[in-house]
Order: structure tokens, then C-alpha cells, then sequence
């Protein structure tokens, strides 16, 4: 485990085990060269342990890109709780989880990620300070699905001039893998823009929902990726694309909010020799940091989103950059990351 944490550049690895709260939980701080390490806490049950940790090492690294390819001063960071097979007692769980991160001294901040929500980050509360994504009612920005969402449709404009030569959306057909917060938003403002939506969502309440509230055209989960449309926005857990999608899929982008949307960071060259443009996940994935990242200074949606729309110029910085070196997008995207942090290191004297 070690060398494993080592390998990969990670700072700690921290275990915590309450019995009578049944809570086990994971923190990874891959690197604090920017800020102390923030990152969401997800609440998942996990086939393994192995797996929790490795979802945690995985998702606080790119944490560290994201942050430092768009401007934020933060390092990167990732929680995770393994689901109980026994119900939860919601209180004392998060309040346990509070003690944990305070235990840490503010090297990382939670908040909230897949399975859980703003209620549970507020309990944690209670034992600490080190948290944020927290309710307007309590200064926070509330659910950074619209800010998140936003950042999601800023980058799929780039990629779209950059595939099709044009910023309209007008017509454009898109494919939406997973109506939660911010496929949901994703939704919305997309056909505010003239798109054609298809979207799925393994809920099919969710399904349902927003198919009526937006407008979508609803299709099964399983035939999502065999939907005629220029673009395949993945919004709900990672791993998707992989060689049997790439195999399977006619789409001309990929642009969505999920995590490690790749099965293996080999398959960006996959696609780039397809002539498939990619926008790397931690970049256009970056509103719901912007988002709470306003929060350190006083929040401000407005603020928030402003910044999220710049993440059209990051990205389409990151396909010129491909372009102009041959590089895949994640690489590229990658190398502007590292380029900011080495900046940071050198100034700090750290190397």
C-alpha cells in the first residue's frame, strides 16, 4: 500500500472505524501544494475495501488537477464511507465523520458527493468547521448542481466549435447518461439552447420526471449509447468509456460531469486517433468546486457561475493545446495542471 500511495504522489492515507456509529471511512490527501486538500465524501457500499480505497486515492488526485488547471487554491482530497449492510443511524455517523475530518486539523475539507447530501454535511457540524457545499440558510451556496451543470455546458460549446465549427447548440442532439443534480441542470440548460435531449437515469422516477418537466426524450439506460447524437455527456458514476463503448458508440464528443469517465487513461489516445474529441472530466467537471470554492469567500451564485463559464476557455485552450503537440485532451489537460503546480512548488521553495 505504500508503494502504491507513493507511486501515485500521495500525502496520507487515513483510516477511521467507529463500531458504534458502523461507521469505516477512508480519507485521501494526494497533494497540498495549492491549499489544504478538499474533496467530496461519498457513501457508497463497496464490493471490498480495496475498492473504497481505491475510489478515494483515484478521485483525490484528479481533485488535485482540477483544482490546479482551473485557478483554485486548493489541493486534492477525497472521502468515502462503506455503506453498513445494517440501517444508519444518520446522526451519529456524522457526527463520527465530523470528528474524523477535525481530526485531521483542516488539511482536508468535506463536502458533499455521490450518496450523500447538504443535510448530512450539516451534521458533521456538530465536530467541525472543515466543511463546505453547505445550505444558503447556513451561508453556503446550496446544491452546486446548476453551477456544476453550467461548467458542464460551457466546455461542450468549445468542443462543439472545435468539432462542428460552430458556438450555436441550436440542433444539436446530445445524450445524457444520468438525471441527478447536474444532468438534471445539464438538461435544462441545454434545451433552453435549441438541443434535442436524450437522457437515462438508472431511477426512473428521475427519468420520468425530468422527461416531463424538460421535455427529454427518455430511453432506456442500456441504449444510451447507441443514441444517434454529436455528443455523449456521462453525469453519473465513472468507468463508462470503455473499449466496448468506443466500439459501440458514433458519437463526435464526450462532455460530462461524471469522474474517471475513462476505464483506462489509455483510451484518450483510443480516441483521439477516432477523431472523437474528449473533454477530460476533471476539467469540464469543475463547477461544483467553483462553486464551493466561493463559499471560503462569501458566496455569491452569480460569482459562481461566471467563473464556471470560463471553463469554455480552459477547455478549448486544452484542445488547442492537443492539437498544436499531438497529445491526447487528457494529457494535455494534465500537463497544463502539472505545469501550474510546479509553478507553485518552485515559488514555495518546495522544489
Amino acid at each position: 500500500m505504500f508503494e502504491k500511495i507513493k507511486v501515485e504522489g500521495h500525502e496520507q492515507l487515513v483510516f477511521w472505524l467507529d463500531k458504534l456509529a458502523n461507521l469505516r471511512a477512508i480519507i485521501a490527501i494526494h497533494d497540498t501544494t495549492l491549499g489544504p486538500a478538499i474533496g467530496g465524501v461519498r457513501l457508497l457500499r463497496y464490493d471490498s475495501e480495496e475498492d473504497a480505497i481505491c475510489d478515494a486515492l483515484l478521485l483525490s488526485k484528479a481533485m488535485t488537477y482540477k483544482a490546479s488547471a482551473v485557478g483554485v487554491n486548493f489541493g486534492g482530497g477525497q472521502a468515502v464511507i462503506m455503506k453498513p449492510d445494517v440501517p444508519i443511524e444518520s446522526d451519529a455517523l456524522w457526527w463520527s465523520f465530523g470528528r474524523f475530518v477535525n481530526s485531521l486539523g483542516g488539511r482536508f475539507i468535506a463536502s458533499e458527493d455521490v450518496g450523500t447530501s447538504v443535510e448530512d454535511i450539516e451534521k458533521a457540524l456538530r465536530e467541525t468547521k472543515f466543511v463546505v457545499g453547505l445550505s444558503h440558510a447556513l451561508g453556503g451556496g446550496g446544491d452546486p448542481g446548476p453551477v456544476s451543470a453550467h461548467g458542464v455546458y460551457s466546455g461542450l460549446k468549445a468542443c462543439v466549435q472545435k468539432a462542428l465549427g460552430d458556438t450555436s447548440l441550436s440542433g444539436i442532439k446530445v445524450a445524457i447518461q444520468g438525471l441527478g443534480h447536474v444532468g438534471y441542470a445539464l438538461a435544462r440548460e441545454l434545451k433552453v439552447a435549441g438541443c434535442r435531449v436524450y437522457a437515462c437515469d438508472i431511477d426512473s422516477r428521475k427519468s420520468q420526471v425530468a422527461g416531463e418537466n424538460l421535455g427529454l426524450e427518455i430511453v432506456d439506460p442500456q441504449k444510451i449509447f447507441d443514441v444517434d447524437a454529436e455528443v455523449f455527456s456521462p453525469c453519473a458514476l465513472g468507468g463508462v468509456i470503455n473499449e466496448d463503448f468506443i466500439e459501440r458508440m458514433n458519437f463526435k464528443i464526450i462532455a460530462g460531469s461524471a469522474n474517471n469517465q475513462l476505464a483506462d487513461d489509455r483510451l484518450g489516445k483510443v480516441l483521439q486517433d477516432r477523431g472523437i474529441i474528449y473533454a477530460p472530466d476533471f476539467i469540464i467537471g469543475a463547477g461544483g468546486l467553483i462553486n464551493v470554492y466561493n463559499e471560503i469567500e462569501g458566496y455569491d451564485q452569480a460569482r459562481a457561475l461566471s467563473q464556471a463559464g470560463k471553463i469554455y476557455d480552459k477547455i478549448k485552450q486544452i484542445l488547442e493545446f492537443s492539437e498544436q503537440t499531438g497529445v491526447p485532451t487528457l494529457e494535455a489537460a494534465m500537463i497544463i495542471a502539472r505545469q501550474r503546480l510546479d509553478r507553485v512548488r518552485k515559488v514555495r521553495g518546495l522544489i
